[in-house]
């Protein structure tokens, strides 16, 4: 099942079921205007919901509208970032001088949740200096997750996948990893691809609690990388069991997978800009790929091995805010 959430002028939007191959929609329902309201309640909405695909799969509903799709979530009451991806980790490390993290425990950091941008939406960025950065992600949302939970029950509290761009502004990033207290200047507002997916949508390429697929990137309508995602070191069930091992966890909450990257990154290439520095740092001494400037533009999407959509495309601009 494929959602998305349209801009009707209001805060969190209106909650569309939309057809497999992403070119019609039918409205949620009116007991779900909102994505929020379904996850709140999500026993109850999930068989609503597929009854509505289910009459999209029998070729019903109006085409969606051009233009008009928000992120699923353009706002949410907790967003957490994963770094599940090891060759990621070790690149920055050498990149930014930190210490590796203790083992077997993910690395994660709470970020901002009150704006999601739409996946095609302009960057805005004040300053190019600043070190202006892509990292292409996936994601899950979930709904009302219990303090303690195993990563085996975490699984059935994964309800969507999602695709994520998670911003970053390098030069302001090892200045306040530094301060011990987390990131805030370095990280403004994530990207989310237009549709969220039920995991059963994946097929098998939905398997240990990872997204299976490439997550195709162009950086100024060039390739750039090409990372599987399944190469996870924690699955998306171990990161939310790890946010939960001491809290519970609202429904919306999101927690990313970090920048997915491969340990053949040379040939499959990257997901951000960083792991390219780090990669020429390693075999040259010194990085020497630029951040972003204003006016650039970075594609990233998975779609199924037929090229059938699934998350939908980030495309986007970085301008001068």
């Amino acid at each position: 099942m494929k959602l998305a959430t349209l801009d009707d002028g209001s805060t969190d939007g209106r909650l569309v079921v939309v057809s497999p191959d992403a070119e019609r929609a039918l409205p949620a329902g009116q007991d779900w205007p909102t994505l929020q309201s379904a996850l709140d309640r999500w026993s109850e909405a999930e068989p609503e919901l597929r009854r509505v695909a289910r009459l999209l799969d029998m070729g019903e509903g109006p085409p969606l509208p051009a233009g008009s799709i928000l992120a699923p979530l353009p706002r949410a009451w907790q967003w957490l970032d994963g770094s599940a991806y090891r060759s990621h980790g070790e690149l920055m490390e050498r990149l930014f001088g930190t210490a590796p993290p203790p083992a077997g425990r993910p690395l994660m950091y709470q970020g901002l949740s009150h704006q999601f941008l739409s996946g095609t939406a302009d960057v805005p960025v004040l300053r190019e200096e600043d070190g202006i950065d892509f990292e292409g992600e996936f994601g899950v949302v979930t709904d009302f997750v219990p303090m303690g939970v195993t990563p085996d029950e975490a699984m059935g509290h994964i309800k969507l996948v999602v695709q994520i761009n998670d911003w970053s502004l390098r030069t302001l990033a090892p200045v306040e990893m530094k301060t011990g207290f987390g990131w805030v200047q370095a990280k403004p507002a994530c990207s989310i691809a237009p549709f969220a997916v039920t995991p059963d949508a994946l097929g098998e390429f939905w398997q240990d609690g990872r997204v299976h697929l490439p997550l195709i990137v162009h950086w100024n309508g060039k390739p750039f990388g090409a990372p599987l995602g399944g190469a996870m070191g924690f699955g998306f069930h171990d990161l939310i069991a790890h946010a939960a091992s001491t809290r519970s966890l609202c429904a919306g909450t999101i927690i990313g997978s970090g920048t997915v990257s491969n340990d053949d990154y040379r040939t499959v290439g990257s997901s951000c800009i960083a792991e390219r520095r780090g990669i020429e740092m390693l075999d040259e001494g010194a990085p020497r790929t630029s951040y972003m400037k204003f006016q650039d533009t970075v594609r990233m999407e998975a779609t199924l091995p037929d090229g059938s959509p699934l998350f939908g495309p980030i495309d986007q601009r970085v301008v001068a805010a």
